[in-house]
């Protein structure tokens, strides 16, 4: 069980993930009515909101180091600000200013950071084998260093999940493979589309542990994280674990959802991760009324200044538009 430091660390970080997309919905909706124009507004394109995966991306990442490498999917916000990446250049990225991680050019679904190492894609299970690569470097390079890759459990039903795995396994290598069981693979339920019923089952195949965590459980979460990472970390090989998670909104804004009825949706709602973990927190004693006040306020300090700077700053010029894509 986490000591009371770390439970107040962990609700710390999904409040501001979770206030960060707030402001996001908001500045995303900016000019795109009346009639949804996805082009129109301050961020223009696709965006892909993570609300309610907040648990998994806390409790996974309170493990790491800035060295240690993570790699996530077209829908990476949760990740990347909970491995530490810092939440004004990644607000400058999606709005396409050239103050972002990427100068503007990467956009929210391909984000990169050195340090902290992160990358994402908006590529369906790019990021496995991208892990792979990394940990591999890291044997080879002598280092305790770990990868993580964060993806959904429909990538799990891609070939590279499976190749990516299978070289885990055969040379031993210090990655943890984490799916998002998030049900739905855009609008298609796991049930319809997986021949197993949790994929850590498939851990087996390729000769490393495998662990099921149900309910979007923080605590859960963070243990069967820390465990995964120390034995990457003693040299002990790869652990895949599947997370229960809740997407709380569509698969990208301005989805209608036509695939999930109201009802399944109310109960999403219903089993929203931060406002339970909250509560039980307070219940128990590790936080009072006035801590999360202060969390939410400092939470919204932050966030404010991320989207202003993100806001006032430059677009990138025009003549730079190939600098930077061959590096």
């Amino acid at each position: 069980m986490p000591d009371n430091e770390v439970l107040r660390e962990l609700h710390r970080q999904m409040v501001r993930i979770r206030l960060f997309e707030e402001a996001l919905v908001e500045a995303y909706a900016e000019g795109k009515s009346p009639a949804f124009d996805i082009a129109a507004g301050p961020v223009p394109g696709e965006m892909h909101l993570a609300a309610g995966q907040e648990p998994v991306a806390a409790g996974i990442c309170a493990h790491l180091r800035p060295t240690d490498a993570v790699t996530a999917t077209h829908r990476p916000h949760h990740q990347a600000l909970a491995h530490g990446v810092d939440m004004r250049l990644l607000a400058a990225e999606i709005f396409g200013k050239d103050t972002g991680l990427g100068h503007g050019k990467g956009g929210h679904m391909h984000l990169f950071s050195r340090e902290p190492a992160f990358g994402c894609s908006g590529i369906i299970g790019e990021g496995i084998p991208t892990a792979v690569g990394h940990a591999l470097a890291f044997k080879k390079q002598g280092r305790d260093d770990i990868a993580v890759a964060f993806f959904g459990e429909g990538a799990a039903n891609q070939g590279a999940f499976h190749e990516a795995l299978n070289l885990a396994g055969l040379w031993d290598l210090p990655v943890v493979f984490v799916c998002e069981d998030n049900t739905w693979a855009i609008s298609v339920p796991k049930d319809q589309a997986t021949a197993v019923e949790d994929n850590s089952k498939r851990a087996a195949a390729y000769d490393m542990p495998g662990r099921y965590v149900s309910d979007n459980d923080p605590v859960a979460i963070w243990e069967a994280g820390r465990e995964a990472v120390e034995r990457a970390r003693r040299g002990e090989g790869p652990t895949l674990l599947e997370i229960e998670t809740f997407r709380l909104l569509g698969h990208f804004q301005g989805d209608p959802q036509v695939y999930r009825s109201p009802e399944v949706i109310a109960e999403l709602e219903r089993r929203d991760a931060l406002p339970r973990f909250e509560r039980s927190l307070l219940d128990d004693g590790v936080l009072d009324e006035d801590a999360v006040t202060r969390v939410r306020d400092e939470a919204r300090a932050e966030v404010d200044a991320a989207i202003e700077f993100a806001r006032t700053s430059p677009y990138p010029a025009p003549e730079s538009a190939l600098d930077h894509v061959f590096a």
